[in-house]
């Protein structure tokens, strides 16, 4: 019987050991699929599902981030000073949002954010962000220098409201601080005077939706 079991035994251990690469690839697989391949950011499956977790917290920030005259900046100096001025952005946004919080690549030239506000100072820190993320990119043409506008909103100012309805406030804060050169603006404050068949006029990939984000499974 003893005999049969080492038999069976030897005969599973490469079956298993390959089981194991396998599943280590696949871990690694999933890994590259929720990170975006230019930025190293998340994606926006990635960033839904951490973000999700995130907005449990009642100090909760969402942030939209998005790339002034980017297409302006892709079509003059070319594609290779367009991935530079995203990279160095995604690279400034992870800096700032920290562990604690996180960062993803929506798409194109558009961020988003979640960070946990925990001494009520975020708007202050944006607006230092502002400044950081208008910093020239080292070895760049200074003629493809940009600002990134933000727009922001705390979810407890919404409750209820889940992640893809707090990205659509902060979207819309974002476009009138683009359209007012306000650097950053906070959802909720007042009123946006952005119209629906106006916004992100003249920009690249012009939408009358809000960013989409889907639930995480």
């Amino acid at each position: 019987m003893s005999s049969t079991l080492l038999t069976v035994l030897a005969a599973a251990g490469p079956l298993a050991a390959g089981w194991t690469v396998h599943a280590r690839w696949l871990r690694r697989s999933l890994h590259t699929a929720r990170r975006d391949p230019l930025t190293g950011l998340r994606t926006r499956e990635g960033f839904t599902r951490r973000a999700t977790v995130l907005l449990r917290d009642p100090r909760a920030v969402v942030v939209l981030a998005d790339v002034d005259r980017f297409k302006q900046i892709n079509d003059t100096h070319g594609h290779a000073a367009g991935d530079a001025l995203l990279r160095a952005t995604a690279e400034r946004l992870a800096h700032y949002v920290g562990t604690d919080g996180v960062v993803g690549r929506l798409g194109g030239d558009e961020f988003a954010a979640v960070v946990i506000d925990r001494h009520g100072t975020v708007g202050d820190l944006l607006a230092v962000l502002h400044g950081v993320l208008a910093r020239p990119v080292d070895g760049q043409d200074p003629a493809a220098r940009t600002t990134v506008s933000l727009g922001w909103v705390r979810a407890a100012d919404f409750p209820g409201e889940d992640l893809s309805a707090l990205l659509g406030r902060a979207d819309e804060a974002m476009y009138a601080a683009k359209q007012g050169r306000a650097g950053v603006r906070r959802a909720g404050l007042g009123r946006l005077f952005a119209t629906v068949t106006g916004r992100r006029s003249g920009r690249r990939g012009a939408r009358t939706t809000p960013p989409l984000v889907g639930r995480a499974a």
